[in-house]
């Protein structure tokens, strides 16, 4: 049995085609991604000489990285393996088909003790526009079909980077709030952002107006902010981990401490009871 996908990868690659045509395409969430990213690893603090990066947007990513190796987001990365020290997945992993594969590849690109560092989009990302699309098409057609992308919610992601091998993994994410006149305006950004929907199981027929009508008198009425404005959320997730290595810190063995914590804090140490459940 073939099994099913999430993303349609020829309708992606043409929603972010016309994106990067427009004169002014919507790049200011991959901006502060890049200028995030950029902080992360002044704080690594380690000067790396071997870099890739998968993206969907690699004029962007170039531009800012000029020594980059710089590969699409296909299925097979085109990444040597044992090749860099340092890897990221710049803002198209939450597109993926099997972000899991995405992220052993990129394990199994890097050399021994390098920084894997990937940021996209996670669960929380246009929640509001998803509700109401939701409640609008329930309403007016008595149906619901999938028109915003399920993405990953962050207590479940940082597992990711433990499935696939990673020691010291990490995720943590924070949200982007933007204002936008209506929800016409925001339908307008994502398109221009080459987020436009490009679900494999997308409605292909046209909408009816009246549903998106609805959608944006919900919206505003759930959602509206000062000056007759809507907000929309963005999550962005950050997922780091390193390329396992000997010199690199490790967990101790349960009970295998040498020091107790009520010494360290210099304060009585309260002995439990055992109940019969324990014994």
């Amino acid at each position: 049995m073939k099994t099913p996908r999430l993303t349609d990868t020829h309708a992606l690659t043409r929603n972010r085609a016309r994106a990067m045509a427009l004169p002014a395409p919507a790049l200011f969430l991959h901006e502060d991604i890049l200028a995030e990213i950029k902080e992360r690893l002044i704080e690594v603090n380690r000067t790396f000489t071997k870099l890739a990066i998968v993206t969907g947007f690699p004029d962007l990513w170039r531009k800012a990285f000029p020594d980059a190796h710089i590969v699409a987001d296909e299925e097979v990365l085109a990444l040597e393996p044992g090749t860099y020290d340092l890897v990221i997945h710049a803002m198209a992993l939450h597109w993926a088909n099997d972000p899991v594969g995405q992220i052993i590849q990129c394990k199994r690109a890097l050399q021994a003790d390098g920084l894997f560092l990937a940021a996209f989009f996670g669960g929380q990302t246009l929640h509001e526009l998803r509700a109401c699309l939701a409640e609008a098409e329930a309403a007016v057609t008595g149906g619901l079909s999938p028109r915003v992308l399920p993405m990953g919610e962050i207590r479940d992601l940082g597992g990711l980077l433990q499935r696939a091998g990673f020691a010291l993994p990490v995720a943590d994410s924070f949200i982007r709030t933007v204002h936008y006149r209506d929800i016409w305006h925001l339908m307008t950004d994502l398109r221009a952002m080459g987020e436009a929907s490009a679900l494999d199981a997308r409605p292909r027929r046209p909408t009816r107006r009246t549903m998106f009508e609805d959608a944006a008198d919900r919206y505003a009425r759930g959602f509206g902010v000062e000056g007759g404005r809507i907000a929309a959320s963005f999550e962005m997730v950050f997922l780091t981990g390193w390329s396992p290595h000997e010199s690199q810190q490790k967990p101790l063995r349960p009970g295998s401490a040498t020091h107790r914590l009520a010494d360290a804090l210099n304060a009585p140490e309260i002995i439990l009871p055992v109940t019969k459940d324990e014994t």
